[in-house]
């Protein structure tokens, strides 16, 4: 039962509660937060250890006036049920119902949208310097983990924060890195002295009075106060940088959280504040605080065992086949070692690590890091795997650009996610991994069709020691295929003919190949012969291959799960050079629209893309001008 929650309907309603009521309501929403996230699944161990913050910050600061904004967004679910979104809670992720992070388009009280980390503190001073100068008075919170502060990102806006003055308040969610002593009476004490406005007037009379003194009295006192602050609280770092430091503060304990955070609202301060707020992931919830990841992410539960509800399958994970397959190789080459940017487990080198810890390197949510490092590697002989999520690696297409492809060294990036994601949506979509390594001189871009062919080109790049290459693969399962216990390299630039035909061919760059397989079905069945291409390479492209494919069919048609300007750009851009359309070929693309495609079942998603096979069968129709057919049976 939730009889508090339940009158709650927007965070107006929470501003009169005491102490006590806000208590109740945090266990309340708690045990909303654990049920609606059993019926959707999704990130649960992050929102259970904000629980408490979140009501706090919704009760201190004026929402949506005051901008709140969640690094990430992941741990936002208990902001969504405070928030007017509670009958839609267990919409999330779902096709039409709730993103599992914030949005803009959403709601009011999602100032910011964010799914990928270290974001807030930049936002939010953008938002602060704005109200400075349209001279408009409200709080700007930015709620930022632990994790994100490993980006350099964090660290760019808390320099340029510092130097500023504007008003902005950065709420440091410290929920593993224990960068301060124990929690206890006396810190929680000192941080209340030091965010009340006694103090502070006190402080800054202190600095007034030394600055009248003698040139070594100053700077002795200025050393004794700094020593002391960061002493007793270890915000030395953050105070360099321009920031008041107040914590630590158990934020899990309201008689903390609440007299802070309104010292915090009401201080005149003439510089931004970092509040460190102390937490435990998966807070409250006893199989959450018992795993490993804190229930991180999950999929639909059971509440009272907490036991997942996971779908058995004979075909295995494209992202554990990647993870073996690179064991395998590094079983046979001890030059070849692996990074990952904070992101083990998802990219499967938690496994490679077991078998490989010291040549296994996880360097933080610090991609760009991730990439030069792996540069470094690569002068000097060994053979980094740079193993990142393709949305992840957008964040480091300078250091692809300039630090690798320019100076031709053989880093070999594996970019998981590829293509559309599912629950998670556009921000996690794999979308343009495609185009934006592609248009590097010297970059070999390769795409399996199915899991035996990821690992031949795991080995492919193993072996490639001149150049830099990636590999992309999607999220999920493959196709149940037998596969050996080590992939053999594939020939540089050279795709492969999967089925013969005579009129129609369809030219598959990726995992759409099972659906190019079934609308070749459905063509022949039409009495229409249809060939299927595997392409395997985007770069070097197989100009053999396609000049075979147009000389001999009608319709050729490309299919590919990345953007525009990806694979289907460089087959035109060849056989325009090539003079291929000038015989007549009827050529048709097929990629991701130009638009962005929220979440969903994966399966819709293609279908809105217009990716599956009865899309590529009505383009096939359509190019033989057959449209009044093309309706008919594609759905059998």
């Amino acid at each position: 039962m939730t009889p508090l929650l339940d009158k709650i309907k927007s965070p107006a309603d929470m501003r009169d509660l005491s102490r006590d009521e806000l208590k109740q309501l945090a266990n309340e929403l708690r045990t909303e937060t654990i049920d609606a996230v059993s019926v959707t699944g999704g990130h649960l161990g992050a929102g259970l250890g904000v629980i408490e913050l979140t009501v706090a910050l919704h009760h201190v600061f004026q929402t949506p006036h005051d901008r709140l904004i969640w690094d990430v967004g992941h741990q936002a679910y208990p902001h969504k049920i405070l928030t007017g979104r509670r009958d839609r809670i267990r919409t999330l992720r779902m096709g039409g119902g709730l993103s599992g992070f914030t949005r803009r388009s959403e709601s009011e009280y999602d100032p910011f949208g964010a799914a990928h980390s270290s974001t807030s503190i930049s936002a939010g001073l953008g938002m602060a310097v704005a109200s400075d100068l349209k001279n408009e008075k409200r709080n700007i919170v930015c709620v930022i983990g632990d994790g994100a502060m490993s980006a350099g990102m964090a660290y760019e806006a808390m320099n340029n924060a510092g130097a500023t003055r504007s008003r902005l308040i950065v709420i440091l969610n410290d929920n593993d890195m224990s960068i301060a002593p124990p929690v206890g009476g006396m810190s929680a004490y000192l941080s209340r002295v030091v965010s009340s406005s006694g103090y502070q007037k006190l402080r800054n009379f202190t600095k007034q009075l030394a600055k009248k003194m003698p040139h070594f009295v100053e700077q002795t006192a200025r050393k004794a106060e700094r020593y002391t602050h960061g002493l007793t609280m270890g915000g030395t770092l953050f105070e360099e940088m321009g920031l008041y430091y107040v914590g630590p503060i158990d934020g899990h304990n309201l008689d903390h959280l609440l007299p802070v955070l309104e010292n915090v609202r009401d201080a005149d301060i003439d510089r931004p504040i970092l509040v460190h707020v102390v937490t435990k992931k998966g807070k409250g919830y006893a199989p959450a605080e018992n795993s490993a990841d804190k229930y991180h992410g999950v999929v639909k539960f059971d509440v009272i065992t907490g036991a997942q509800k996971k779908t058995q399958s004979n075909a295995p994970q494209y992202t554990k086949v990647f993870a073996e397959s690179l064991i395998a190789e590094a079983e046979a080459d001890e030059k070849i070692v692996a990074i990952t940017a904070a992101m083990p487990s998802g990219t499967g080198l938690d496994l490679f690590a077991k078998r490989f810890p010291n040549r296994t390197f996880d360097v933080g949510i610090a991609e760009q890091h991730a990439v030069t490092f792996a540069a470094g590697l690569a002068t000097e002989g060994l053979k980094p795997f740079a193993v990142i999520y393709s949305t992840f690696l957008q964040r480091a297409y300078d250091q692809v650009v300039h630090d690798v492809a320019i100076q031709g060294l053989p880093v070999r990036f594996a970019m998981d996610r590829a293509g559309l994601v599912g629950a998670d949506g556009a921000t996690h979509a794999g979308s343009f991994d495609t185009t934006f390594m592609a248009t590097l001189p010297g970059m070999v871009v390769m795409a399996p069709s199915e899991e035996l062919e990821l690992m031949h080109m795991v080995a492919t790049q193993a072996v490639i020691d001149d150049r830099p290459s990636c590999v992309r693969y999607p999220r999920g399962e493959g196709v149940g295929i037998e596969l050996p216990a080590r992939g053999t390299p594939l020939e540089l630039g050279k795709g492969r003919i999967v089925r013969e035909g005579s009129k129609i061919a369809i030219l598959s760059f990726g995992t759409r190949l099972q659906e190019a397989l079934k609308a070749a079905d459905e063509l022949g069945a039409r009495g229409l012969p249809t060939t299927v291409a595997d392409a395997r390479f985007c770069k070097p492209l197989d100009e053999d291959l396609i000049r075979r494919l147009a000389a001999n069919h009608e319709v050729l048609i490309t299919v590919e799960e990345g953007s525009i300007g990806g694979f289907a750009s460089h087959v035109m851009q060849f056989m325009a050079k090539a003079g291929l359309f000038d015989r007549g070929c009827k050529f048709r693309p097929l990629t991701l629209p130009d638009t962005f495609i929220d979440h969903d079942n994966p399966q819709k998603q293609y279908d809105v893309a217009g990716l599956n096979a009865p899309q590529i069968v009505m383009t096939a129709l359509t190019a033989l001008g057959r449209e009044a057919t093309a309706t008919s049976g594609l759905r059998a």
